[in-house]
């Protein structure tokens, strides 16, 4: 398990070992006061806040003090983009690795390796995650970025479910789906029970949990309209695959029925929310973490007192692999240090910290006894933060908090093992279906301009088109099905197909 290494690791008397990034939790540092900038967001679980306990430890054992630069989550792309096109970053800083990659050379971004025999914390990261090394590398063979870690190794972390209000579906005694036609007909169950609500309202149209992702990879096995096959470990093109023409026709069939939210195109997060806790959508896929987070808010939006979501098992089409990734391993955005930063040696010393068991507990964990406990040698958080323990840790404690934590992995660990035994036994069903998520590719830079230049007008056809399928506009048959894929050719799917393929064999050989 990434950040899993838990027992027997040294560490402090006060804070012993809990991760796995380095080994050497007593890192020698120069003491000396110093302070470092760092861009960060508010989260809307908690604001940043200059007085949590972690950061005064850190200082403590390091003589560094954080100086966070807040901006808000709206702004903080825009934020940092300028700030990298005026080589103006803060001394810390969170970046897509894309971006470390891109601006490193051109010294934005503080060249690591150089720094190397000075960082051993540094330098085993590397080592131990040569995902992580290669998507830190520049074009100059610099690296740029210490990648966060989000998945365990073992590839069993998962972030998404499908929901259904269990206390409504008890009701009508129906037994969990297996495949499509089953799905329907627990649906129509549902919709002839419960005629004011619309059976199933995706969260979104594309992207993770978008309905366009979720009924193509239930037809075909492909996870949205690129990804890699686990089957063939090679990337796909869904609308390609033999059964994404019955995924639309399955689609279709539900909306014609009024089983599908017929508003979905044109819903916002808050509203699908509102839906779900009012009792107008009773099935979704979503994030198994706010499981309990829509619970509670429903109940004091004024849902029944027996409200309850619960996970049903994913389902898929006779002879398609039933599966869901696990979370990356190794994410898509890293921390950098400004090349720019005073005193670099103090810098690369104190990212070296944070890599240290004692500096990634810190973050990722936060104080014993106080935001986490040992159970047998393993680190989970206190119970009283119940299933959604990443609210007081990000509020009350600065720990688990995007753009500062560096092992997300090490934080889900605990949550896992603190978890109910509800969202355990979710865990338990889900667990035959996960298969380790792929790993990300490094592409060149005539990759990204082709990348650029074609999949965001792909996808808005794609969306479009599916749309109108979907939504009755265009009909569905062989000539209608035929002109999609033509477009999508003149589109650019099959050079983005080929890229993505030859990016990947590249990246690991494959």
């Amino acid at each position: 398990m990434l950040g899993g290494l838990v027992v027997g690791c040294s560490g402090t008397k006060d804070q012993p070992a809990a991760g796995d990034a380095g080994k050497t939790g007593t890192t020698a540092v120069d003491k000396k006061p110093i302070t470092f900038t760092w861009l960060a967001y508010d989260r809307t679980e908690g604001k940043i806040r200059s007085d949590w306990d972690i950061f005064k430890e850190i200082e403590a054992k390091t003589g560094v003090k954080v100086d966070f630069q807040v901006v808000s989550q709206e702004g903080l792309t825009e934020k940092r983009q300028i700030m990298i096109a005026t080589n103006s970053v803060t001394d810390f800083i969170q970046v897509s690795t894309q971006e470390g990659r891109d601006n490193g050379p051109e010294k934005v971004f503080l060249n690591l390796k150089d720094y190397l025999d000075k960082a051993p914390n540094l330098k085993k990261f590397y080592d131990k995650y040569p995902e992580a090394k290669a998507q830190a590398t520049g074009s100059d063979g610099g690296l740029y970025t210490v990648p966060v870690l989000e998945g365990d190794a073992e590839g069993k972390g998962f972030n998404f479910v499908w929901l259904a209000r269990k206390d409504l579906v008890s009701k009508v005694n129906l037994k969990e789906p297996t495949n499509p036609d089953e799905l329907y007909q627990y649906l129509k169950a549902l919709k002839e029970k419960y005629p004011d609500a619309y059976p199933y309202s995706p969260a979104a149209v594309n992207g993770d949990v978008g309905l366009y992702t979720v009924m193509g990879n239930m037809f075909t096995g492909i996870s949205g309209f690129y990804n890699l096959n686990p089957q063939t470990d090679k990337y796909a093109f869904a609308p390609y695959e033999n059964g994404y023409k019955d995924a639309i026709v399955y689609m279709n069939k539900l909306y014609n029925e009024k089983l599908l939210d017929p508003e979905y195109p044109f819903l916002t997060g808050p509203q699908w929310e509102e839906r779900m806790m009012k009792g107008k959508a009773l099935v979704s896929f979503y994030w198994k973490a706010n499981l309990a987070t829509l619970t509670d808010s429903a109940k004091k939006a004024g849902a029944p007192a027996d409200y309850e979501l619960d996970a049903i098992a994913p389902v898929v089409a006779p002879g398609v692999k039933n599966y869901l990734y696990s979370r990356a391993v190794v994410g898509s955005s890293g921390r950098a240090i400004s090349a720019k930063v005073k005193d670099k040696d103090r810098a690369v010393q104190f990212l070296d910290y944070l890599l240290s068991e004692e500096g990634t507990n810190y973050l990722a964990l936060g104080i014993q006894g106080k935001s986490y406990t040992l159970d047998n040698g393993k680190p989970l958080f206190m119970k009283e933060f119940g299933d959604t323990p990443y609210v007081p840790l990000r509020r009350d404690f600065g720990v688990w908090y995007d753009m500062i934590n560096l092992n997300n992995a090490l934080s889900r660990e605990a949550w896992e093992r603190s978890a109910s035994d509800k969202m355990k036994a979710i865990n338990t069903k889900y667990a035959p279906f996960i298969v380790p998520a792929p790993k990300a590719s490094v592409k060149t830079k005539e990759e990204l301009e082709l990348e650029k230049s074609k999949l965001n007008n792909l996808t808005k056809f794609l969306e479009q088109k599916m749309t109108e399928f979907v939504t009755g506009k265009t009909p569905i048959n062989d000539t209608t099905y035929a002109q999609f894929i033509d477009q999508a050719k003149k589109l650019g799917s099959d050079d983005l197909l080929n890229m993505y393929n030859t990016a990947y064999k590249r990246t690991y050989g494959k």
